[in-house]
């Protein structure tokens, strides 16, 4: 399932997320980040359910600081959805599976 989820960097946000015709799901996440490995599993559901109408990917906050900078990204895990290169919804701190599908679903309407 890993292979359905992109990887977003401040090199690839504006071509990948921002210019994105599809909405798309991100993730903020550290390597030290514990809630942040708690939520891989549901992320990669997301990104196998709704692949078909969502893009999916993470995007690390240590190898990659301007993008959290721009969204002033200050706690993990921070999930953020774009539509048409807008921040559409945010959410911060660990969601379960369930209320990950919600949020998806509510932004895909």
């Amino acid at each position: 399932m890993a292979d359905k989820l992109t990887t977003y960097t401040d090199g690839n946000w504006d071509k990948e997320v921002l210019g994105s015709d599809t909405p798309v799901l991100v993730d903020f996440w550290a390597e030290w980040c514990v809630p942040c490995k708690t939520l891989v599993p549901a992320i990669e559901a997301i990104a196998e359910q709704f692949g078909a109408r969502l893009k999916v990917g993470k995007l690390n906050v240590e190898e990659n600081a301007h993008v959290p900078y721009r969204y002033n990204i200050t706690t993990l895990p921070t999930l953020m959805i774009f539509k048409r290169g807008q921040v559409s919804e945010q959410r911060v701190g660990l969601l379960s599976k369930e209320n990950l599908i919600k949020l998806v679903e509510s932004n895909l309407g």
